[in-house]
């Protein structure tokens, strides 16, 4: 897809990845809006590249048709929804069940909902236009796991899924579904400071120090090189296709190896 003059949303887009993409966009020529729960982030990434700020609840359902109506009658057809608004909680000190029922909510509906949501307004308007593109922003725990994270895996396991199903279901109907997995990012989810400057591959992050944190504008480039080219799955850190297949080959060697890595990072030795 040429996103030339195309309207693009991306949400979370006021920080991280999200505001790196929609910076990406407006470079390219893309017409983007910048939805977040922090409008006047939003409203300041919008004013730098000329775009539309919204204040958006990604997961409220509601919100995000109002957002898309708003946009479609203000803007025009939205060509690009990027589905960018993530959370992570840590499971706390009792376990992979011990997060919150709260938690579990907040990483379900933000993480996979938000993504149905937008899905289930935005796929009949493309189908009547012919098409359109759906950018999930998944994790590399969507494929493998994120340990300490229980909630936050789940959810992305199962953001992983609805996007597959999007793309079988509705590629004769001229919809292109692009699924973003990556590790380590350098943003305020792994404690990294807005605006810090960091040189990709780096390392100093806990269990990711073996694949090395990435740049937001290394991301959002990865994103929008597949939009462009019409690529499912995006791995911005290529290693990730070689752990999958590993954990596929042989599951249970996997998950004990997982099991030591984690003892690792608990600083067992036993």
């Amino acid at each position: 897809m040429d996103v030339q003059n195309r309207v693009a949303l991306v949400t979370g887009g006021a920080h991280g990845i999200g505001r790196a993409l929609c910076r990406a966009l407006c470079i390219e020529g893309a017409r983007v809006v910048v939805a977040d729960l922090d409008l006047d982030g939003a409203q300041k990434i919008a004013d730098e590249i000329g775009g539309m700020a919204i204040k958006l609840d990604v997961a409220n359902e509601a919100e995000i048709v109002a957002a898309i109506q708003r946009v479609e009658k203000e803007m025009g057809p939205i060509d690009i929804f990027v589905s960018n608004a993530g959370v992570a909680f840590g499971d706390g000190g009792a376990g992979a069940a011990s997060a919150s029922n709260e938690k579990w909510r907040a990483c379900l509906d933000i993480n996979l909902m938000a993504h149905v949501y937008a899905a289930r307004e935005m796929v009949p308007r493309m189908k009547k236009r012919g098409g359109g593109c759906l950018v999930n922003v998944a994790s590399a725990a969507g494929l493998l796991c994120q340990v300490g994270e229980a909630a936050y895996t789940a959810s992305k396991h199962a953001a992983v899924g609805f996007a597959e199903s999007l793309a079988i279901t509705h590629r004769d109907d001229g919809i292109h579904v692009c699924l973003v997995c990556p590790q380590a990012v350098a943003t305020r989810m792994i404690g990294v400071d807005e605006d810090t400057e960091i040189e990709d591959g780096s390392t100093g992050f806990g269990g990711n120090d073996v694949d090395g944190i990435l740049s937001t504008e290394y991301v959002a480039d990865c994103i929008l090189a597949a939009i462009q080219q019409e690529k499912f799955l995006v791995l911005p850190h290529p290693q990730v296709s070689t752990y999958f297949r590993r954990k596929a080959s042989d599951h249970d060697r996997w998950i004990e190896g997982m099991h030591r890595f984690r003892a690792r990072l608990a600083g067992d030795s036993g």
